[in-house]
């Protein structure tokens, strides 16, 4: 979802177009259906948890959202340094899209009356006990190289499905352990509009051109991707599995490093970046842009936008409007049953996460609110978490003014976290 992009921007994209990585769509040469590396095992990751385990509740945060600072009294030389939580209660909505229609009205749905005790798929604890083996990577199409990189479109398996990716890898002396690499996780497309090698053009050939081999999963359901979209980015763990399953599949990856993967993600893909970052040990840092990070009883309340984090008129499916509704039937509101909606929302699981986390925000993005990150900074220095937040006055959602300001910040904390781990 990279809408409104500037005149500047779109120049650097023909500018790394003839330099970089990215070749159009249609120049698709070589070999097709060449598989490369071994059958990938599960790395890492958290023991499962015994049944009855009881689910962590989000612990009591008492203080109020700070305001907003104005450009001139805000500076995004370095991360800011605040420490404490802030109350859930207190948060004002953080993801409502400005300028999108009004949202269809959608029934209220009827809260369980005693709400269900059954284990489901989202909840953290359940997807730990899950395995995420993935698969030999296939080299389907080969795209036309660039001066830096060579790009091909890939395919992977994940839950049975068939998932497509762009893959792209430098060009160069490869190092003795294999090149890092980084997961690049996209944020909501509609996606039967999705293509593999569109959106995110110069975000995939900046990381790129730093020495990184840098995938990008289409996710389920998209474009050529087999699988349901049903509950999207939020209401189901199919993308997070897609992605999980992607790493374990780059672990096995002969010309990569597996011991130095790191994860980029942007708005949905953000919060698909944490949810990952807490579920496996194996992801050494993680970049989130304009992430939808807020607890998930953040999320619920945002009754006025039916998805989050969408481009103003964009339209989404309604397989990916009703899991709020389906959940809250089954198990009750987040007043009814906190303990349940604790239990999937990653924000609960933050002391275990992977590794070192980068937040990069605008203070006035339309669609997900500087305060889903500012919630998450918080909430991680509180645990004692090496953690960086720079915001952006006056920016949009993709931080498109700030873009080579933010990338470097991000290659930056990459080579320090990861390549350099």
């Amino acid at each position: 979802m990279v809408k409104g992009t500037p005149t500047w921007i779109a120049l650097l994209v023909a500018t790394v177009l003839l330099a970089g990585c990215s070749a159009a769509s249609t120049a698709l040469t070589g070999p097709a259906n060449t598989t490369v590396g071994a059958t990938a095992t599960a790395g890492a990751a958290y023991p499962a948890a015994p049944t009855g385990v009881p689910v962590p509740v989000v612990t009591n945060r008492s203080s109020a959202i700070p305001a907003e600072p104005s450009a001139a009294a805000t500076s995004d030389l370095a991360p800011t340094t605040t420490a404490a939580l802030v109350a859930i209660s207190t948060v004002k909505p953080l993801l409502a899209p400005t300028g999108a229609p009004a949202a269809t009205t959608q029934p209220t749905p009827t809260p369980a009356t005693v709400p269900s005790q059954d284990p489901n798929p989202l909840q953290i604890a359940v997807m730990r006990q899950k395995s995420y083996p993935g698969s030999a990577i296939t080299f389907e199409q080969t795209l036309a190289p660039g001066a830096n990189c060579n790009q091909y479109i890939v395919s992977y398996r994940s839950d049975g499905y068939k998932i497509y990716a762009l893959m792209t890898i430098p060009k160069g002396t490869k190092p003795a352990t294999g090149w890092p690499v980084i997961i690049f996780n996209h944020g909501y497309i509609q996606p039967d509009q999705y293509v593999t090698t569109e959106r995110y053009v110069a975000y995939v050939d900046a990381i790129a051109r730093s020495g990184y081999i840098v995938f990008k999963s289409d996710y389920r359901g998209h474009g050529r991707s087999e699988g349901p979209t049903t509950g999207g980015g939020y209401g189901s763990p199919g993308y997070t599995d897609d992605v999980l399953n992607a790493l374990a599949s780059l672990k096995a990856y002969p010309d990569g490093d597996p011991k130095r993967i790191g994860m980029w993600g942007h708005s949905m893909g953000g919060s698909i970046t944490l949810r990952a970052m807490v579920l496996s040990k194996d992801i050494r840092a993680g970049v989130i842009w304009a992430g939808a990070v807020a607890p998930y009883p953040d999320i619920f309340a945002l009754g006025k936008a039916p998805y989050p984090a969408r481009s103003p008129g964009e339209t989404v499916p309604n397989d990916q409007r009703g899991w709020r509704q389906q959940l809250t039937a089954r198990y009750g509101t987040p007043a009814q049953n906190p303990q349940f909606w604790a239990s999937v929302s990653p924000n609960s699981y933050l002391a275990d996460i992977s590794g070192p986390l980068q937040l990069d925000h605008s203070t006035t993005d339309p669609e997900v609110s500087v305060a889903a990150s500012r919630l998450l900074d918080q909430g991680l220095q509180a645990l004692g978490k090496t953690v960086e937040l720079y915001t952006y006055p006056g920016d949009d959602h993709n931080i498109s003014a700030n873009f080579v300001t933010a990338m470097q910040r991000s290659i930056a904390f990459f080579d320090k976290y990861v390549k350099g781990s």
